[in-house]
């Protein structure tokens, strides 16, 4: 019995880790995401923030996106290509609204509700959801159909868990560089707090690296996704012009065809973001000047 046990273990392991590997590029994103929300925040609440947001993922992962997953891939297959269009324009326009504020565009955020605790979490809870929905959907597609429910399940499982541990215990480490080298410059040892020092005064630059890369992994799994799921329902014409495209560059080796592939998605989710800004500022002025005078929303 026991050995069963460890043999059913093994094989869920075993398909777990297989379905993982297909889902390192959005874990990446997802890492590379989630420190802008912390920025700004006293030291001493950035890894309770984290924390908080690795719950709200736990939840999305556990209650909302395995069970849904799992009841539509058994009775309405069709819809989770909707909802991944759903989630990836979303994040295009997440995407697209922090490059037009890195050009002075302000928002209809202030200064004070963008640093407001709960809405952060919620706000990158709500992200997490997007991204999550993918590794969990590229992980249930990487697992043997003929797996069984229970087989399936447990793998889905440990596969949420671990993808979890691992994106917000890399978050914690980079929002916590800065005060271990604060720390470091505390020690007796010089070449130590020199080290201690060029940790302090790179973490700006860092995290300003680490913004641009989540602003750019939104656009291009939020393009990626678009792109792939209208190919599986209405509108094939975006999948083909980057297969298309793709195909011209393919003597280049994969690495190549991968870097067009992801550049192509990125512009894409760009302009669909762009556009959804645009529509969005102008519905917003149009309310505006709607409104009776000294009246304020």
């Amino acid at each position: 019995m026991s050995v069963g046990l460890l043999a059913v273990v093994d094989d869920i392991l075993t398909a777990a880790l297989k379905a993982s590997a297909k889902t390192a590029g959005v874990v990446i994103d997802d890492a590379a995401v989630t420190p802008q929300y912390v920025q700004g925040l006293s030291p001493a609440r950035e890894l309770p923030i984290v924390w908080r947001i690795a719950l709200g993922s736990l939840f999305n992962k556990f209650v909302i996106i395995i069970p849904l997953a799992l009841l539509l891939s058994a009775f309405a297959p069709g819809v989770l290509p909707w909802l991944l269009i759903i989630g990836g324009t979303y994040l295009c326009f997440e995407g697209a609204e922090k490059v037009t504020e890195w050009f002075g565009v302000h928002h209809a955020a202030g200064a004070t509700e963008a640093r407001d605790e709960r809405k952060l979490v919620f706000g990158a809870i709500r992200t997490d959801l997007i991204l999550s929905t993918e590794i969990m959907l590229i992980a249930l597609a990487g697992l043997d159909p003929d797996f069984g429910i229970g087989m399936t399940l447990g793998a889905l499982v440990v596969i949420g868990l671990g993808m979890t541990v691992l994106v917000y215990g890399a978050v914690a480490l980079l929002v916590k560089i800065d005060d271990i080298g604060l720390s470091l410059m505390k020690n007796p040892v010089r070449r130590v707090r020199r080290t201690g020092a060029r940790i302090v005064r790179s973490m700006p630059a860092v995290f300003q690296v680490i913004s641009i890369i989540g602003t750019v992994a939104m656009l291009w799994v939020g393009g990626h996704l678009v792109i792939a799921n209208l190919h599986d329902t209405i509108w094939t014409g975006p999948y083909d012009v980057v297969h298309a495209v793709t195909e011209v560059v393919e003597f280049a080796g994969p690495v190549i065809v991968w870097v067009t592939d992801t550049a192509m998605s990125l512009v894409f989710g760009l302009i669909l973001g762009l556009i959804i800004v645009v529509a969005l500022t102008g519905i917003s002025r149009l309310r505006k000047r709607k409104q009776p005078h000294g009246v304020t929303a």
